[in-house]
C-alpha cells in the first residue's frame, strides 16, 4: 500500500472503533460457523469410518451427538453472524452519513460551488454504500480465516505435523495466493468502477434536471451518447470483475481438489505405518476441506478493497477540505438579543470599512464599504452584477468571514455569534427560492417547525397566498414537486415571504425578491413585502429602480465600493 492508501485504510478502521466490540462478536460468530462445519464434517467422517468396523452403538454415541450439535450450531451461528455483521455495518454506514454531512455542511456554499450536485449525491449515497463491502467483506473474513487456520493447525498437528503443514499450505494458497493474483489482475478495476459510476450519476442528474433545455436545443442525442459511453465503460469494468470472480471460482475448485489429493498422499502412509488409526483418515481430509470455507471469501475481500479505498478517498477528500476563509466560531455560544419567537422586531446593523476578497490575489469583492441601518430601518443596496451585493449577504449570513473591517448586529460584533445564532436572527427572501419535494405545509414549517396550524395559515394570509393554497387539490398537504415545479414564479416568491413571516426574524434581507416577475405579479408580491417588512430592519438588495420605493435610504455599489449614498 502507498502512504496515502495506508492512511485511508487506518482512518476507516478508526471510524469503526465505536463498533469494535460488535465487529469482534461477528468475527467470533463467523469462526463458530466455520468451526461447526469442520466439526460436522469430521464427526460425520468418523461415524462412517467407524461404522464400517461394526462397533457397538455406544462407541458412536458421542460422534452422533456431535453431528446433531454441529448441524444445528452451524445454521444458528451463520444466522447470528449475518445478523450481527450486517446490523452493525448498517449502523456504521448511518453514522458515516451523519459524519460526512457534519463535515460537508460547514463547507456550504463556498467550497461546494466547485462540485456538481450529482457528484455530491454519489459521494453521500453510492460511495458510502460501497464501504459496506469494506466492513463486511474486507475486515471480518481475514480475521475469521486466521482464527480458523489456527484451530485447524492445532487439530491436525495432534495427529501429525505434516498434515497440519499440508493443510495450512493449501489454505495459504487459497486464502492469500489466489486473492493476490486476483487483485493483481483486477488492479485499477475497482477504482475505475467507482469513478465511472460517479461520473455516470453526475451526467444522469444533469440530464434529468436539464431535460427541457436539452429538448429545446436539440441536444438530447449528444447527451444520450455521453450516457451510453459511460454506461459501456461501467459495464466493461463490471464484466471484468465478473470474469475475475469466475476465474477465482474455477481455481478455487482446482485447489480444493489438489488439497484433497495432497492430504491423502500425506495421510495414507501414516495409516499404513500405524502412526494414525485408519478411522481418522476421512476425518482429517474432510476437516481440512471444510476449513476452506473460511478462506473462500478472501478473494472478494481483495477485489472489494480497491473499490472501498477509492470510495473512502473521495469521501475524505471532501470531508478534509478547509472552508474558504473559514468562519471563526466562538468557543461559547452567546446570549441572543432575544430568544426563539420572542426575537422582537428590528435589530440595528452597522457595517464599518468592510473588506473582503474570495481568494488571495483576486480583486476585492468588497473594498471598504460602510453604512449604518438603525433598528426598524429600510436600506436598499443597488448596483450592477458583480458590484458586491450578494457578497455582502453571504458575509452577513456568515457563509464567509471578512478579512478586515467590522459588522455589528444588535450592538454586537457579528463574529461573537455562532453561524447558527446569526441565521436565527435573519430572514431571507431570495431571487431563487428553494422549495423541497414535499407538501406546502412542510415547506412552510422549514422556517419554524414548532408552528401551529393557525400560525401557518396566518403567515400564508399575510403573504396573500392562503386562498391559492386552499384551492390546491389537497390544500396545505399538496405536494409541490421537485424545486416547486408545480408553482409559478410569483407563487414561489409568496411562499418564501410566508416562510419569512413565520420565522419572525428581526433582520430581513430581500435579495432580488421581485426579479424575473411580470409587472402584475411583481405588484402583488411587493404588496406582500410591505406586510413582511412592517416593524423589521430590512436590507433590500436590488438592481431595479422600482424596488427603491421599499427603502428609506439607498446605497449604490460598484466594484465593491460605495459610489453613492442618500435618501
Amino acid at each position: 500500500m502507498t502512504g496515502f492508501t495506508e492512511k485511508t485504510f487506518t482512518r476507516l478502521l478508526r471510524l469503526m472503533a465505536p463498533f469494535a466490540g460488535w465487529m469482534a462478536l461477528a468475527a467470533l460468530l463467523g469462526l463458530a460457523t466455520v468451526g461447526s462445519s469442520i466439526g460436522l464434517m469430521a464427526a460425520s467422517a468418523y461415524i462412517i469410518s467407524k461404522a464400517a468396523l461394526h462397533p457397538s452403538i455406544a462407541d458412536l454415541q458421542v460422534a452422533i451427538v456431535g453431528v446433531r450439535f454441529f448441524g444445528i450450531s452451524r445454521g444458528l451461528s451463520r444466522y447470528l453472524e449475518r445478523y450481527v455483521s450486517h446490523r452493525v455495518t448498517f449502523k456504521l454506514l448511518a453514522r458515516l452519513r451523519v459524519w460526512f454531512y457534519q463535515h460537508v455542511e460547514p463547507l456550504a456554499p463556498a467550497q461546494l460551488m466547485t462540485y456538481r450536485s450529482g457528484d455530491l449525491l454519489n459521494r453521500i449515497v453510492a460511495d458510502i454504500d460501497t464501504l459496506e463491502h469494506f466492513y463486511v467483506q474486507v475486515i471480518a473474513p481475514p480475521v475469521v480465516a486466521l482464527l480458523t487456520a489456527l484451530v485447524l493447525g492445532l487439530l491436525l498437528a495432534s495427529y501429525d505435523g505434516r498434515l497440519a503443514v499440508t493443510a495450512l499450505l493449501f489454505l495459504a494458497l487459497l486464502g492469500l495466493g489466489l486473492p493476490l493474483l486476483a487483485r493483481r489482475l483486477s488492479r485499477g478495476v475497482g477504482q475505475c468502477l467507482v469513478t465511472t459510476r460517479a461520473e455516470l450519476r453526475v451526467v444522469l442528474v444533469d440530464t434529468c434536471q436539464g431535460l427541457a433545455d436539452l429538448l429545446a436545443c436539440g441536444r438530447e442525442e449528444v447527451q444520450l451518447d455521453q450516457v451510453r459511453r459511460l454506461s459501456r465503460s461501467l459495464s466493461a469494468a463490471q464484466q471484468r470483475l465478473a470474469w475475475l470472480t469466475g476465474l477465482h471460482s474455477a481455481l478455487s475448485v482446482l485447489l480444493t481438489a489438489l488439497a484433497t489429493l495432497a492430504m491423502l498422499v500425506v495421510a495414507i502412509p501414516l495409516v499404513r505405518s500405524g502412526q494414525m488409526d485408519g478411522v481418522y483418515l476421512g476425518l482429517v481430509v474432510l476437516a481440512a476441506l471444510a476449513s476452506f470455507e473460511a478462506v473462500t471469501p478472501l478473494a472478494a475481500a481483495f477485489q472489494n478493497l480497491d473499490g472501498s479505498l477509492a470510495a473512502a478517498k473521495r469521501l475524505f477528500e471532501l470531508a478534509d477540505a478547509e472552508p474558504v476563509d473559514a468562519v471563526v466560531v466562538p468557543e461559547k455560544k452567546t446570549s441572543l438579543p432575544l430568544e426563539g419567537k420572542e426575537l422582537g422586531r428590528g435589530l440595528s446593523l452597522v457595517v464599518d470599512n468592510l473588506h473582503f476578497r474570495y481568494h488571495p490575489g483576486e480583486p476585492p469583492a468588497l473594498d471598504g464599504i460602510s453604512f449604518t441601518l438603525p433598528a426598524g430601518g429600510r436600506l436598499a443596496i443597488m448596483g450592477p452584477s458583480g458590484a458586491g451585493k450578494s457578497t455582502l449577504v453571504h458575509l452577513l449570513l456568515r457563509f464567509w468571514d471578512y478579512q478586515t473591517g467590522r459588522i455589528e448586529l444588535g450592538g454586537r460584533d457579528l463574529r461573537s455569534y455562532t453561524p447558527e445564532e446569526v441565521r436565527a436572527l435573519i430572514g431571507v427572501v431570495a431571487q431563487q427560492t428553494h422549495l423541497f419535494n414535499t407538501t406546502v405545509r412542510e415547506n412552510l414549517l422549514m422556517a419554524w417547525p414548532e408552528a401551529t396550524v393557525e400560525e401557518v395559515v396566518q403567515a400564508a394570509r399575510q403573504a396573500q397566498i392562503h386562498d391559492f393554497i386552499e384551492a390546491l387539490p389537497q390544500g396545505y398537504d399538496t405536494w409541490l414537486g421537485e424545486q416547486g415545479v408545480r408553482l409559478s414564479g410569483g407563487e414561489r416568491q409568496r411562499l418564501a415571504i410566508a416562510r419569512a413571516i413565520l420565522k419572525n426574524a428581526p433582520l430581513l434581507i430581500l435579495d432580488e425578491a421581485t426579479a424575473n416577475l411580470d409587472a402584475l405579479v411583481e405588484r402583488e408580491v411587493r404588496q406582500s413585502l410591505y406586510t413582511l417588512m412592517e416593524g423589521r430592519t430590512t436590507l433590500i438588495i436590488t438592481h431595479r429602480p422600482p424596488d427603491l420605493k421599499l427603502a428609506d435610504e439607498v446605497i449604490v455599489l460598484n466594484e465593491g465600493r460605495v459610489v453613492k449614498q442618500g435618501g
